[in-house]
């Protein structure tokens, strides 16, 4: 796994529509339903994959546009080496994108949360993350926060094609880590 970068979220708790048993809250890589706390894009302040190289990067950001992170979640992201098609062929993932350095700061401590799968259609930051934005956490086991058990287990689904037709891919996994630092606590 690839040291990915970190983000701040506001989670939330799992939408009636899902209808996933035991989804509590959505920890998903992506912003569509745990949103971001920022449109950050417009900032140029993230790193090659879209996210942030340290917490101390996105408390700036927020201090900067006004953004108040007490109630929002801060995430650390590592990447699998492969992505995947929507019939389960496997490649190498690309580089971060070149035009932004990439320099991530290793969290002190972290809590592994599970696995996400995310689309990147256009290439660029992660897009949609179907177990949580096409629902399809339903028809596969999920914990609490909407995700994969097990790396292995997101290979397996992604192998025999279980996110096809959901949202176009191709399919990065990403290991999904709760983080608290001394500079995060408010």
């Amino acid at each position: 796994m690839i040291p990915a970068g970190y983000m701040a979220k506001f989670v939330a708790d799992c939408p009636d529509w899902l209808g996933a048993a035991g989804v509590e809250d959505i920890y998903s890589v992506s912003g569509c339903v745990s949103h971001c706390f920022a449109d950050y894009y417009s900032a140029w302040k993230h790193n090659g994959f879209w996210l942030f190289d340290s917490i101390d990067v996105i408390l700036r950001l927020a201090s900067e546009k006004g953004i108040d992170l007490k109630d929002a979640k801060f995430f650390y992201y590592e990447i699998h080496e492969r992505q995947f098609d929507e019939d389960g062929t496997e490649e190498v993932m690309p580089a971060p994108d070149l035009a932004f350095a990439t320099n991530v700061s290793l969290p002190e401590t972290k809590t592994l949360e599970g696995f996400d799968v995310v689309t990147f259609n256009a290439g660029a930051g992660p897009e949609c993350s179907p177990l949580s934005c096409n629902g399809l956490a339903k028809d596969h086991d999920v914990n609490r926060h909407c995700l994969l058990a097990s790396l292995d287990e997101a290979i397996i689904l992604l192998r025999k094609g279980a996110f096809k037709d959901s949202e176009p891919g191709p399919y990065r996994i990403f290991a999904v880590y709760s983080v608290q630092t001394a500079s995060a606590a408010r």
